[in-house]
């Protein structure tokens, strides 16, 4: 500061004027005390932040392990419910009790735990909250959602309505019981309808091919169609008295026609072989209920396929319906050839290959290649239980032949271990969604209409074509046999399966709870009254074993060999449909050489021209049937146990 600035700031202030080194000197500790206070200020909100950060990861870690939780609860209840059914099985066994048969225990003990749950255990998700998507057009499968920086993955499990949406399932537990419906089809239908296949009783299924052909086809046509045109005429009368809420076409009505159509006799299948009932009664109802089954479902694929041209989309559209056909024969035909192909390749790997060597690995290919076929028809656009249908009939009539003798026990136990753990799994199921699906739409009406339509539409599938089949069967079918096969009409695990695997709309989730509470009247009143209607009608029980193997525990039997040697296989293609014994002698004379260790051999049956393609599909053990597989020593195997023809 300059003398003559110190006279201009007057004498006071000049006299207060400081040098400026002393003045920094002075505001050094205030700047660096307000930087220190902003510093610590900043770490502070971070350290906040980081400990905010670390309180949700830990919320996280806890929700996670929470659902693993209730992931293992649910599981163990499912298998408790199993367990239990098992050992009130063994109760009934023990005491000859027939009144109810293991199904319907499964679904009693369903129903209690979902009573449990649904009325024992509270709320415990309350952290739902709306939002509105106004700029989108649709909805889309995964969902990224951004809180407060943070990304989230949302999956879409399925349109809720607006009248539903305060309802929202609100309790974790029955969310973590509810299953996905595809782990029905893809897990628990495949071994049912495998061993169906694969415990195929040759002998009576064949004599009996045309009735079950016709039973399955045509009158599971008309039955759909028949109970589609009644429960249309039932959604009429609703519309008119104001019990109709939303939408329900025609496709709908013909939709659960086909699903309702699908029987499942397994109570009525279980007490005639318990009793050795009529074995061609028995083949009859065993053979219509597993080609019933296939029918069903690509005739519920076909009428969803369904789409005629112009501005109503459920109008009759002849295009459209022919077109529908088409797909109908579309898809079981390639159904039916990829399963049958995939049974083929497993019969010549096991036949060209020294896996019976090893009946671990000969059992575990045999297990993934029958799975498989099912997943690849699903991913080729096909019927996974059609294909895994004929894959089953193909590997027990060409496979079992080529397998060693352990494999041969471990197939079949393991496929019959399956399939009751999985039937039992799904009516214990049933049981439980009584109480633990959130869709369920009840109508009386509609519910009293089904039951009408569907012992129409069982008459009309029975009766009429019994009187035509009759016309050209050399053992008819007589009215006790009829009556039986009207009542034995149930439905099952196929019905229930179809209904849940789509119940978006308010259609399809009053079909589900109508086609529940059918299966359960079915199972426990008609299935509880097999014993009586048997001895009612005069039917045949205790039937001499003469005519078919006996019926033992072990109720999984294999199509055995069937060369002209052995006398059973003469009566069966004696007493076979035409069908079928137009079919034997190709089987016989070049199929069954090529894809097993049995028959006569190629060269015999082949041109001349043909012999070295002869000699090379041969197999050795056609000439020689004593001796022990090759390159397996210590592994024999009898002409008896390998079907080899007796020489």
């Amino acid at each position: 500061m300059e003398p003559g600035d110190a006279a201009r700031l007057g004498p006071g202030r000049a006299a207060r004027a400081l040098p400026p080194r002393l003045l920094l000197l002075l505001l050094l500790p205030l700047l660096l005390g307000r930087g220190l206070r902003a510093a610590a200020a900043a770490s502070s909100s971070g350290a906040a932040a980081e400990d905010s950060s670390a309180m949700e990861e830990l919320a996280t870690e806890k929700e996670a392990e929470e659902s693993h939780r209730q992931d293992s609860v649910s599981l163990l209840t499912f298998i408790l419910l199993l367990t239990l059914t098992i050992l009130t099985i063994w109760l009934f066994k023990h005491r000859r009790v027939r009144f109810l048969h293991e199904t319907g225990l499964a679904m009693i003990y369903g129903l209690i735990v979902g009573v449990i749950l649904r009325y024992g255990t509270p709320a415990t998700s309350g952290h739902d909250k709306s939002l509105s998507c106004t700029q989108e057009d649709r909805a889309f499968s995964t969902l990224l959602v951004n809180v407060s920086g943070k990304f989230f993955e949302y999956t879409l499990k399925g349109e809720i309505s607006p009248g539903k949406i305060n309802s929202v399932e609100q309790n974790d537990m029955l969310r973590k019981v509810t299953f996905d419906p595809e782990v029905f089809f893809n897990i628990l239908l495949p071994p049912i309808i495998f061993h169906a296949g694969y415990s195929l009783k040759k002998r009576h299924f064949f004599r009996n091919l045309g009735s079950i052909l016709a039973y399955a086809f045509l009158g599971t046509a008309v039955s759909c169609f028949i109970i589609g045109n009644l429960m249309y005429g039932v959604v009429k009368l609703m519309k008119i008295v104001g019990q109709l809420s939303d939408k329900f076409y025609y496709t709908d009505c013909l939709f659960f026609g086909a699903i309702i159509s699908a029987t499942d006799p397994v109570t009525v299948l279980a007490i005639f072989n318990e009793l050795h009932a009529d074995v061609d009664l028995y083949a009859l109802l065993f053979g219509e209920s597993v080609l019933n089954d296939a029918v069903a479902i690509v005739l519920s694929s076909s009428i969803v396929a369904y789409q005629p041209a112009g501005l109503n989309t459920h109008a009759f559209d002849a295009a459209a319906f022919f077109k529908s056909v088409g797909i109908f024969l579309g898809i079981f035909s390639g159904s039916f050839t990829m399963g049958a192909v995939t049974g083929v390749v497993t019969a010549l790997v096991t036949k060209f290959t020294k896996l019976h060597c090893f009946p671990l690995l000969e059992t575990a290919l045999f297990f993934l290649m029958s799975w498989s076929t099912f997943l690849l028809a699903e991913a080729c656009g096909f019927t996974g239980v059609v294909a895994v249908l004929f894959c089953g009939i193909t590997q027990a009539h060409y496979t079992y032949n080529n397998l060693s003798v352990e494999s041969r026990s471990r197939t079949k136990q393991l496929f019959e271990v399956l399939h009751f753990l999985a039937e039992n799994f799904i009516f214990s199921y049933m049981g439980l969604a009584l109480f633990t699906f959130q869709k369920h739409v009840f109508s009386p009406v509609f519910i009293i209409g089904a039951f009408v339509a569907i012992f129409l539409g069982r008459a009309a599938h029975i009766y009429p074509l019994s009187f035509f089949l009759n016309l050209g069967r050399r053992h008819k079918i007589g009215w006790n046999f009829q009556h039986m096969m009207m009542f034995s009409g149930l439905r099952g695990a196929m019905a229930f399966a179809l209904a849940i695997r789509d119940t978006a709309s308010y259609a399809r989730q009053m079909m589900f709870t109508t086609t529940l509470l059918i299966v359960f009247f079915t199972v426990w009143i008609i299935g509880g009254g097999t014993t009586p209607m048997l001895s009612w009608l005069d039917i045949r029980v205790g039937v001499d074993p003469d005519q078919d193997p006996p019926p033992n525990n072990d109720s999984f039997q294999v199509l055995q060999g069937d060369g002209p040697e052995a006398a059973g296989g003469n009566r069966t293609k004696q007493e076979s449909a035409w069908l079928f014994r137009l079919w034997y002698s190709f089987d016989h004379n070049y199929l069954k050489p090529i894809l097993t260790h049995s028959g006569p051999p190629l060269t015999t049956t082949l041109p001349a021209w043909c012999g070295l393609l002869a000699r090379c599909l041969t197999s050795p053990q056609v000439y020689d049937v004593s001796t022990v597989w090759p390159g397996c020593p210590g592994n024999p195997a009898s002409a008896s146990s390998l079907n080899f023809p007796q020489t």
